[in-house]
């Protein structure tokens, strides 16, 4: 088990990985630094290795099934997420680590947005796109992260393997934001300086059709991870609907005894029926996330029993070597 993890993913960084695999070198010393190549066209593997990284490749493009492949390999007491475009200054990596380390931190958030990112970052919509993020996860969560989006993390062992990696591309941050909110686990911000990509290195992140996968990410946890919630706005704007249809019927049939539209008095009877199914789904649903948060809890006592086992075992000269299946370069 490694002390510190640096987890790099890459796709097409062949300008920035060298040095950005250099200033992790000398700013955690005692850290594997890992490179994980998705799929680069160009050199970024071997420049990486050149550097003094540990390269390993996965083939399923986009950045959420990097993290999933990440996680599923690597074991360290404590891991710091970081983009490989060297846009986040490595000299803040100290810090957010020794909050997992000696402060039982199990997020480290890389605050970007109450520093420099706002002046550095040159794409307008990028920044309305974070802060519209961050101001509806922080409303709908009630929770206090500074940035939502940020590349930029550093995790506790516990985190790492029990987060359910189901994204697929830019969206793992929100999901990893939420995730850690909606399990009450330890959450930390640290203010980070935001630098903007070098000169000819281009960004990978599409500004609205990954915006619009950020969007669908936080409905889809709003309604798995607060489904009373979900349910019950949809139930009442069902109920809301049908009462401004059915209102008129009504009062035609208190002036003259009669129901002139019967197709609008069906409808809005459907409409109301839909709405009381809907939040009794919620119901339903809320009592099954409370028994899936119960056996979250215990499978975190058994990741943390596997934590210390490890680390027991490796203090006596009997821990199990962490191999490298997939250092292709």
């Amino acid at each position: 088990m490694d002390k510190i993890a640096v987890l790099i993913p890459c796709y097409n960084e062949g300008k920035t990985v060298t040095k950005v695999v250099t200033d992790w070198k000398e700013a955690l010393p005692e850290a594997t630094i890992y490179v994980y190549d998705n799929n680069s066209s160009d050199d970024t593997a071997i420049l990486a290795k050149k550097a003094g990284a540990v390269v390993r490749h996965e083939y399923q493009q986009g950045k959420g099934n990097v993290i999933r492949r990440m996680f599923r390999e690597i074991d360290a007491e404590a891991y710091l997420m970081v983009d490989g475009d060297d846009t986040y200054p490595a000299e803040f990596g100290r810090d957010m680590v020794d909050k997992v380390l000696n402060r039982n931190a199990d997020m480290v958030v890389g605050d970007r947005l109450s520093s420099t990112y706002f002046t550095e970052n040159k794409r307008p919509f990028h920044n309305f796109g974070n802060s519209l993020v961050r101001k509806a996860i922080n409303l709908l969560f009630k929770n206090d992260i500074k940035d939502i989006m940020t590349g930029y993390r550093a995790f506790s062992y516990n985190f790492v393997k029990t987060f359910p990696v189901l994204s697929k591309g830019f969206e793992i941050e929100t999901e990893m934001s939420i995730h850690a909110v909606d399990k009450n686990m330890r959450v930390e911000n640290v203010v980070i300086e935001y630098r903007d990509r070098p000169e000819g290195s281009e960004s990978k992140l599409n500004t609205y059709s990954d915006g619009m996968k950020v969007l669908r990410t936080i409905a889809r946890l709003y309604r798995s991870y607060k489904p009373l919630g979900f349910f019950s706005a949809f139930a009442l704007l069902l109920a809301v609907i049908s009462t401004i249809f059915i209102i008129p019927v009504i009062v035609t049939y208190a002036r003259t005894g009669l129901v002139p539209n019967f197709p609008t008095l069906i409808v809005c009877g459907f409409v109301y029926l839909t709405a009381i199914i809907a939040f009794f789904a919620g119901l339903i649903l809320s009592s099954i996330v409370h028994q899936e948060r119960q056996n979250f809890e215990i499978r975190l006592i058994a990741c943390q029993h596997r934590y210390d086992l490890t680390l027991n075992n490796s203090g006596d000269g009997d821990g199990i070597k962490q191999e490298n299946p997939a250092e292709w370069v």
